[in-house]
């Protein structure tokens, strides 16, 4: 059965048992895309729940003609959610701080904190991509992939991000 049909007679019918239709057909495929991004089979399971339910409680908002493509722009959203949820943003500026092994600093401690309050300041996507950037050591390209933005998109974003967080933290030093 068509994916058009199958949620036209989940929606306009009222038959959400079809709705296992969608996930025997796309399960596989949503899974795989989370394994890819998470790198862990629980939160890889956890992402597929998520994505359904989520697809399920928004199938009245899609208008194509094939499911997959939005089903798996929606695992990928959600399991960065995931991984975002799980890592603390400890973003260092390594142009104004040289990290050394000399351990605990309470001027680092500091410097890391500021740091961190910035970050927390930025839209979600915008600590989506420092995150990926920063913290997972993505390259840009593949910034742009799990993103959905190109990859001149990625770069000028990521240069808007650094001087806006040089910006505020040379407000705070200033204050």
């Amino acid at each position: 059965m068509e994916d058009r049909i199958i949620v036209d007679c989940i929606v306009k019918d009222k038959k959400p048992n079809l709705f296992s239709l969608v996930v025997k057909n796309y399960g596989g495929a949503v899974y795989s895309k989370a394994m890819g991004i998470v790198k862990d089979d629980e939160r890889a399971k956890e992402a597929t729940q998520q994505t359904f339910i989520r697809a399920y409680q928004r199938l009245s908002d899609w208008h194509g003609t094939s499911l997959g493509p939005w089903l798996l722009t929606i695992v990928s959203h959600v399991a960065l959610n995931l991984l975002a949820k799980e890592q603390r943003y400890t973003q260092v500026d390594v142009a104004r701080l040289e990290l050394t092994d000399e351990g605990y600093s309470e001027v680092r401690e500091q410097q890391l904190s500021r740091m961190e309050r910035a970050i927390s300041k930025l839209s979600d996507q915008d600590r989506q991509i420092i995150q990926l950037h920063y913290y997972q050591k993505k390259k840009t390209d593949e910034v742009a992939v799990l993103t959905g933005l190109s990859h001149a998109n990625v770069l000028v974003r990521l240069h808007r991000i650094r001087e806006r967080l040089k910006k505020q933290l040379s407000q705070d030093d200033d204050e």
